[in-house]
């Protein structure tokens, strides 16, 4: 079902996902950094989410149900679980080239977190008076990507029904390696407790920009194991960066990168 429109867009079509329309711009606004606070602004009066996306990607729809079907505590416990036993030890120990598991890249570097067992969900961020908001967060991450990404400016600006938008990458059905429910799952939890909006998924990178970001190294691991069990190879396979490093670079960041190949 087509949606009203706001004002100031550029020329666009709806197109249909499933059972549902999303209105794609024929070119990305010139004013999209000012554009996006407000689209933002009014989402939660229209359901209608703000997106970065390339015109005629390829897309797989999933179920919103798959999503709401995760148990992030239970997942990830067992996710943890699973790495420390099946993919840590090779990148702590020296390596043996010829016992190497399928699908496990030889990096001995990392000492991983540090964490024996699964240690919960990090804690929700507080809130700052200094800090952005979740809009002014999400524009500045839009500038960045247009200033710096090589290929931000083929992208174009989708409209998508949604309650939220971390939703949005299973209501488009974007196309990459990520295993999609768990991603939205966490986007989902991330959203609540650190101010997180996906800005957009482009290729097999998506983009959030952060409110609250975790403002110490304890809060950090934690988050960043949550990052980890993504299974983001940009962080866990290409080569992995080193635990305690990619957790310090978590504290204060306001915007987080995902790539899947």
């Amino acid at each position: 079902m087509v949606f009203p429109l706001p004002d100031g867009l550029p020329s666009g079509r709806f197109e249909s996902r499933g059972a549902v329309d999303v209105w794609v711009s024929a070119e990305l606004p010139e004013d999209i950094v000012e554009l996006w606070p407000r689209l933002m602004e009014s989402a939660g009066a229209t359901g209608v989410q703000p997106h970065l996306c390339w015109p005629d990607n390829p897309f797989f729809l999933q179920d919103l149900e798959a999503v709401d079907a995760i148990r992030l505590e239970s997942v990830l416990a067992a996710d943890f679980a699973e790495y420390r036993q099946k993919r840590l030890p090779w990148w702590r120990e020296p390596l043996q080239y010829d016992d190497l598991p399928e699908g496990i890249a030889p990096w001995p570097h990392d000492p991983g977190p540090p964490f024996e067992s699964w240690p919960g969900l990090a804690a929700a961020a507080e809130s700052r008076t200094d800090g952005p908001t979740p809009e002014e967060a999400a524009a500045r991450l839009v500038e960045d990507l247009l200033g710096t990404h090589p290929f931000a400016h083929a992208c174009h600006l989708a409209l998508v029904p949604a309650r939220r938008s971390a939703d949005v990458p299973a209501v488009l059905g974007w196309s990459s390696e990520a295993p999609l429910p768990l991603v939205c799952a966490l986007l989902r939890s991330w959203e609540e407790r650190f101010g997180a909006r996906v800005v957009g998924a482009f290729g097999s990178e998506l983009f959030a920009s952060v409110a609250r970001p975790p403002l110490d190294l304890p809060h950090a691991e934690r988050l960043a194991l949550e990052h980890v069990l993504s299974t983001a190879d940009n962080i866990v396979d290409d080569p992995p960066t080193p635990f305690p490093e990619y957790a310090a670079e978590l504290v204060g960041r306001t915007e987080w990168r995902f790539w899947w190949d």
